[in-house]
């Protein structure tokens, strides 16, 4: 358990603009992180290792892509006893995203709705702070979660992902293609069939150049959103198989807004997380699993607001589960809890 607890912090945070509170602490984490400080916050990591797309595993916990989108806090990230951490999404170029304000808390709903679109500094800016994080030294998984620039035409995604792939191919544990933020117009079309096996072809080719240039196979898993029928659940996963993908992310925020009707903010425009997304999630992992058999990695994300939210999500389906908006309303106690729940299901 963590020295501070988050209980005192949260209404501070919960009294600013939800992006303001969200900067706040990254830079606080940014500052504090390798310095004696960073026990005010940390958790004593939860030994539960698995094996998963050939890479070791710590714990079944891991943090979400989005919390740290330019990767300055992996190290303080990973003091909370996650047992690996996904940071970007990062583009090719760097952007500012969409105008704020653009997040949004639902508190009653337990739930955030962001429409930050990919605002990140770029791929050059972004491999240097992975370069100067100590996580994977430690033994913790490193994911890299790639995107394309919104000022690039949907026709021309391929390339943007190539370039994201060719940076950060060597610095990675695993690198994750998103293709489910519905906060870059037109991304989510790279779902599609003939969109998705052409993406997925090209990247499945530059992966065999990279392993043969890097000495080394980095697994590639995919995100997915949760707004998906069963049977494109099933193309999904027909294709993610036909290309040789490591694996996949299920799932990213919902644009369902029925389970936050009548709230605050609830017709913002932007992708909606937290507890309404978590049966929508788990609903997308239990179609992807019978698709895919019980050995095909995923990663189960969406509404983990609990460690029996984070129980559910293994039944499912998934093989390891990933906190993000989980983390914002219940603080880093959260991960060990889990981590202890996940445990104690064998």
């Amino acid at each position: 358990m963590s020295l501070l607890p988050y209980s005192l912090a949260r209404p501070f945070l919960f009294g600013l603009d939800a992006e303001t509170a969200h900067e706040l602490t990254m830079h606080s984490l940014a500052r504090v992180q390798g310095t004696p400080l960073e026990w005010a916050y940390c958790n004593t990591l939860v030994d539960d290792p698995i094996e998963l797309a050939g890479l070791k595993f710590p714990n079944r916990v891991g943090l979400a892509a989005g919390l740290d989108k330019n990767a300055r806090c992996i190290d303080g990230l990973g003091a909370m006893g996650f047992g690996f951490v996904e940071v970007g999404t990062v583009t090719p170029k760097a952007q500012p995203g969409n105008p704020k304000p653009r997040m949004f808390r639902l508190p009653q709903g337990r739930a955030l709705i962001n429409r930050l679109g990919f605002n990140n500094d770029g791929l050059e800016a972004f491999i240097s702070n992975v370069k100067r994080s100590s996580f994977r030294q430690r033994g913790r998984i490193l994911g890299l979660n790639i995107g394309k620039n919104a000022a690039t035409p949907i026709e021309n995604a391929t390339s943007d992902y190539l370039v994201a792939l060719d940076g950060v191919y060597p610095h990675a544990d695993y690198v994750t293609v998103n293709i489910s933020s519905p906060n870059t117009k037109n991304l989510r079309a790279l779902q599609g069939d003939e969109a998705l096996d052409g993406l997925l072809g090209a990247i499945a080719l530059e992966r065999k150049v990279l392993a043969d240039r890097h000495g080394r196979r980095v697994p590639v898993f995919v995100k997915i959103a949760p707004d998906l029928g069963e049977a494109q659940v099933q193309v999904i996963a027909a294709t993610l198989m036909r290309h040789g993908m490591d694996g996949v992310v299920a799932t990213n925020t919902t644009i369902n807004r029925e389970a936050v009707k009548g709230l605050p903010h609830a017709e913002e425009a932007g992708g909606l997380s937290g507890a309404p997304v978590l049966e929508a999630s788990n609903r997308v992992i239990r179609q992807l699993r019978a698709a895919l058999g019980p050995s095909f990695p995923i990663i189960g994300v969406g509404g983990i607001m609990s460690a029996g939210d984070a129980v559910a999500k293994v039944r499912a389906g998934a093989d390891v589960v990933q906190i993000y908006t989980g983390l914002i309303y219940a603080g880093p106690d959260l991960v060990s809890q889990a981590a202890r729940a996940i445990k104690a299901m064998r």
